[in-house]
């Protein structure tokens, strides 16, 4: 077990409303983890709970128990991509500076080691000329090749776990499903848990260990995702699997080209 979310409420300064109410979930060593809910239901808000990154003003009731160490390190032990590159990348810094800042801070490394380090994380993003994009800028790219950054950067101090927060609603639907391909081909070969949010229950479908349905704040089903999806209990959830009637045809994420 890699932690347990224990009775965790957060309620944002100024609202009555909790985003998250009594929520109780496991998370598991190695595996893929998609919280799955429309937009409101709080799953951006269990997202920043997990990596110890809510706002001020939030307040936080329950825990997150990290089994056999205290909470991960965010950029160390926990890497981050979140739903638009733009907002975690800096404009007037290169790529290479970028993505070998982590790198540098964290496995202390020097600079010409994080930027051979930077190389080799493009690489595995299977990014084009890497070394030309060393020296680039984040608006020389494409909305999915800063992405593709913006994972390579999350990775580069080898973290054990990557939350992904709706790492590709803002791309097209071939984009995307290179995206999720890429993020399961990285946390395999590595080992890494993965705990993917989004409202797209098709996308999730293709690569998942395990679903974790949220609703206003809740957790309504939770289970293996070819069980939860081929025959789900919650009304809920068989709204969101109705809603999806192509999901069979959807392909596995091992069939789409990164």
């Amino acid at each position: 077990m890699l932690c347990r979310v224990k009775n965790l409420s957060v309620t944002y300064r100024g609202q009555e409303t909790p985003a998250l109410r009594d929520l109780d979930l496991p998370i598991r060593v190695g595996e893929r983890l998609a919280i799955i809910g429309e937009s409101g239901s709080g799953k951006s808000t269990f997202a920043r709970a997990l990596a110890g990154l809510l706002p001020d003003g939030a307040e936080m009731e329950g825990r997150v128990h990290w089994t056999g160490s205290a909470a991960p390190r965010a950029g160390r032990d926990l890497g981050y991509v979140l739903q638009d590159p733009s907002a975690s990348l800096n404009p007037v810094l290169t790529i290479g500076e970028q993505v070998a800042e982590g790198a540098r801070r964290h496995l202390g490394l020097s600079w010409p080691e994080a930027r051979a380090r930077a190389l080799d994380m493009l690489e595995r993003v299977h990014l084009p000329e890497p070394k030309k994009l060393l020296d680039a800028y984040p608006h020389q790219l494409s909305g999915g090749q800063r992405q593709r950054v913006a994972i390579a950067a999350a990775l580069a101090a080898r973290p054990g776990l990557l939350i992904a927060d709706e790492p590709t609603s803002a791309l097209d639907m071939v984009v995307q499903a290179e995206i999720v391909a890429l993020l399961d081909e990285l946390v395999r070969a590595a080992g890494m848990t993965l705990v993917f949010i989004t409202h797209d229950i098709a996308l999730a479908a293709g690569f998942a260990d395990r679903v974790a349905i949220f609703k206003d704040g809740g957790l309504v089903e939770t289970g293996p995702a070819a069980a939860v999806l081929a025959a789900p209990h919650a009304t809920y959830t068989k709204q969101l699997v109705a809603s999806h009637r192509d999901l069979a045809s959807t392909p596995l994420v091992g069939e789409i080209g990164a």
